[in-house]
């Protein structure tokens, strides 16, 4: 009985999570006229059908989308990376009075809804002369949350301090110590974070549609919005915009899932 159980909610985890990718599929090939003559599970009458798909890129401006959300990633990425593994590196190696508060403020920054927080965060981005731009979503994604510091944190309390020692002992400062030793050491908790961010930013939708009101400066997750009004929603295009959107996403994690999972693990069983 225990054995059934389990495969039944194997199988209902397998449905939950395939059943929309399937309609969102099938509707993509789908004209209007079938789309409204025919039941949402249904197969198209063919795959073959591309107009869907042609609009998409066509009225949605998926390659200027894709400029800007690439150019925001890169940017994005590497500050976050930057600031978080110094931030790890101090939290994780030094002992300081304020240490206790910090990592406290992080854990307290979860239960926060990042709601609450918006208008202030509105306001500051306008006084940096920042809104509407690109460097507005880079902002917001520099800083380092509690899921990244803890997995630089568990690396960096695993690597010998016997190479700091080693280092300071033939005139090495803090930085070279850092840029020599600590930062090559935690590739794999790098690429664990860099994959996490890609993937965060990429889906966001809320950040580029406030922060970002100008067409010019549409990512790949607003584009969404061009096939939607107050009183309609073209689900073709918005189903063949979604299937777009997700090529990326679902190579990347396909790619690098084994990188995710292993550093997390490798993590919690060092730490």
């Amino acid at each position: 009985m225990p054995r059934i159980a389990r495969w039944l909610s194997l199988i209902v985890g397998v449905l939950v999570v395939f059943t929309p990718l399937y309609i969102l599929l099938v509707t993509a090939f789908k004209t209007k006229k079938e789309l409204s003559s025919s039941f949402p599970y249904e197969l198209p009458n063919s795959f073959l059908n591309m107009d869907n798909f042609t609009l998409v890129l066509e009225k949605g401006h998926v390659g200027l989308a894709f400029l800007n959300i690439i150019y925001i990633i890169a940017l994005a990425v590497i500050g976050n990376m930057m600031i978080g593994t110094m931030a790890g590196y101090v939290l994780g190696r030094f002992n300081f009075r304020l240490k206790a508060l910090i990592l406290s403020a992080y854990v307290i920054s979860i239960i926060i809804p990042n709601v609450t927080t918006q208008v202030a965060t509105f306001g500051l981005i306008q006084s940096l002369g920042l809104f509407n731009t690109h460097y507005a979503m880079v902002v917001l994604n520099l800083g380092t949350d509690f899921i990244q510091i803890y997995i630089y944190i568990q690396f960096i309390r695993n690597i010998p301090y016997e190479l700091d020692e080693s280092a300071i002992v033939e005139g090495a400062s803090l930085f070279r110590i850092y840029k020599s030793i600590i930062f090559p050491l935690l590739t794999p908790a790098i690429a664990t974070v860099a994959i996490l961010k890609i993937i965060g930013i990429y889906n966001d939708i809320y950040s580029p549609f406030l922060y970002m009101p100008s067409s010019k400066l549409a990512v790949i997750s607003t584009i969404l919005m061009r096939f939607t009004t107050n009183v309609a929603v073209d689900w073709n295009s918005v189903s063949a915009a979604i299937m777009i959107i997700l090529i990326p996403t679902v190579t990347i994690f396909l790619f690098m899932q084994k990188y995710i999972i292993s550093s997390i693990a490798d993590g919690a069983v060092k730490g």
